[in-house]
């Protein structure tokens, strides 16, 4: 098997024009090396990193119906990152089969997390170039199911106690109440407990340092349990 061969079973998806996979391995290093026009991969990688965008945000735009579009955006951040990228590219292992300059590669370039996240999305513009979008699609939602089960169902709540009346008031006039159940320890180690109402229902406990902090966890909670009654496993 070709060494090109043996990446293209380790990525589980053949491309059929090796020199466009041979492309998006190539790093603009070489043509600076030369001092000659050299093709590179940075258009691959401007291409794959629009596919893998476009794929991500479909997913989840599927997968958290109730998201607006702010919390989107973070959740796809959180996904698309340069380290996020680079380990992927390390899990199929790009860096043994880069096209580096000599110098690129003697200072470590094959291991540079920049490197290798801007190899895979070039890779990524190549499986859409060479098999198509939904190829590209397969490959990518496989690649990236881990991180997406990983999500925080809440992605950025700075204010849980605010977006909580909020959601609720959506519903209802009447605004959550927060009631202290406990508060153990110390008076320098206090751990406070309390439960989050709403109608005279409990939705929700929580616990902090402080009544505060046990009120935005109880609220944390409450947000992630009314969430996940709409949004599908």
């Amino acid at each position: 098997m070709s060494h090109l061969g043996q990446l293209q079973t380790r990525l589980g998806c053949p491309i059929q024009n090796e020199a466009l996979l041979r492309l998006a391995l190539t790093h603009p290093s070489l043509a600076h090396e030369s001092g000659e026009p050299t093709p590179h991969n940075q258009r691959l990688e401007f291409l794959g990193d629009a596919v893998l965008q476009l794929v991500l945000t479909e997913k989840l735009y599927a997968h958290f119906p109730t998201f607006d579009e702010g919390q989107l955006s973070k959740s796809r951040a959180k996904l698309v990152n340069g380290e996020t990228l680079a380990s992927l590219g390390r899990a199929v292992g790009l860096g043994q089969h880069l096209i580096l300059s000599r110098g690129e590669d003697a200072n470590g370039g094959r291991d540079r997390s920049s490197t290798l996240a801007d190899a895979f999305e070039a890779v990524l513009g190549a499986i859409y170039l060479d098999a198509g979008l939904m190829t590209a699609r397969d490959f990518i939602l496989r690649e990236f199911e881990a991180a997406i089960s990983g999500l925080d169902a809440l992605p950025g709540i700075e204010n849980p106690k605010g977006e909580l009346q909020e959601l609720l008031q959506a519903r209802s006039a009447t605004a959550p109440e927060y009631v202290l159940v406990s508060a153990t320890g110390p008076d320098h180690d206090r751990i406070f407990e309390c439960t989050v109402q709403h109608g005279g229902n409990v939705l929700a406990r929580g616990t902090g340092r402080s009544k505060k902090g046990a009120e935005s966890d109880a609220a944390l909670a409450a947000l992630k349990i009314l969430r996940e009654t709409v949004i599908p496993g």
